[in-house]
C-alpha cells in the first residue's frame, strides 16, 4: 500500500493534498459472494439509510441468508412488500437464477480478469458497469479500478481539480492515466475528500 500511496503524491499533487487531508487508506471490504451482489443491486440509487432497512427487510424474509435458492422461493410480490422496486424485484431474481443455474460462479470471478468479471455479470439484468466496479473495488479487492461513472467520484473531481462543471467520464479516464496502476486507492481518497470530517 506504501507504493501505491507512494505513487499517487508523486504523480499527482492534488491528489497528494487530499491523502494529507483525509488521513490513512483504510478501505472495507466484503466477501465475493452472491449476497454482496445482491446488496449492491438493492443500494443503486439509494440512500444509504433507506437501502440498509430494505435490505435487512429482505434478508429478513429469506430467513436471515440470501442465497440464489432463499430469494426465488420469494414470491415477487413478498419482494415488493419489503420495499424493493419491481425492477430491483426483477434483477434480484434474474442474478438468482444466473447464480443457480451456473452461469454465474461466483468462486470464479476471482480468477478472471477485470474485464471479463464486467462480461459475465453484466450479462444480468440491472447489473451495470457502476455495479461491476463497486464488486471489483470492494469485494474482488482489485487495484487499479476506475468508476468513471460514479457520481461521487466525478463531483471529487469537480471540487479538487476546480473545474467549471461536472466531469464526462471520459475525462475522468483521461485525469487518471497518471494515478495507474492504482485507480482503485486514488478512487476511495476522492470519496472520503467528500466527507464533511475530510478536513477539506
Amino acid at each position: 500500500m506504501k507504493e501505491a500511496i507512494q505513487h499517487l503524491r508523486q504523480s499527482d499533487p492534488i491528489l497528494s493534498a487530499i491523502i494529507d487531508r483525509v488521513g490513512e487508506y483504510r478501505i472495507e471490504f466484503r466477501a465475493p459472494e452472491f449476497e454482496t451482489l445482491v446488496k449492491s443491486i438493492v443500494y443503486q440509487q439509494l440512500s444509504g439509510r433507506v437501502a440498509s432497512v430494505i435490505y435487512g427487510r429482505l434478508e429478513r424474509a429469506a430467513h436471515g441468508k440470501l442465497t440464489p435458492e432463499s430469494v426465488l422461493q420469494l414470491r415477487p410480490s413478498r419482494m415488493r412488500a419489503v420495499g424493493l422496486s419491481t425492477q430491483k424485484t426483477a434483477y434480484i431474481r434474474d442474478l438468482a437464477r444466473h447464480t443457480r443455474d451456473g452461469r454465474v460462479v461466483f468462486e470464479e470471478l476471482a480468477d478472471l480478469p477485470d474485464q471479463a468479471v464486467l462480461d459475465r455479470l453484466t450479462q444480468v439484468k440491472g447489473i451495470g458497469a457502476w455495479t461491476v466496479h463497486m464488486f471489483l473495488i470492494f469485494a474482488l479487492r482489485r487495484p487499479d479500478v476506475l468508476p468513471t461513472g460514479d457520481l461521487g467520484i466525478r463531483n471529487a473531481i469537480r471540487k479538487a481539480y476546480a473545474l467549471p462543471e461536472l466531469p464526462a467520464p471520459a475525462e475522468v479516464e483521461t485525469l487518471a492515466l497518471k494515478w495507474r496502476p492504482y485507480c482503485t486507492v486514488a478512487s476511495w481518497y476522492l470519496w472520503r475528500s467528500m466527507e464533511p470530517n475530510a478536513n477539506l
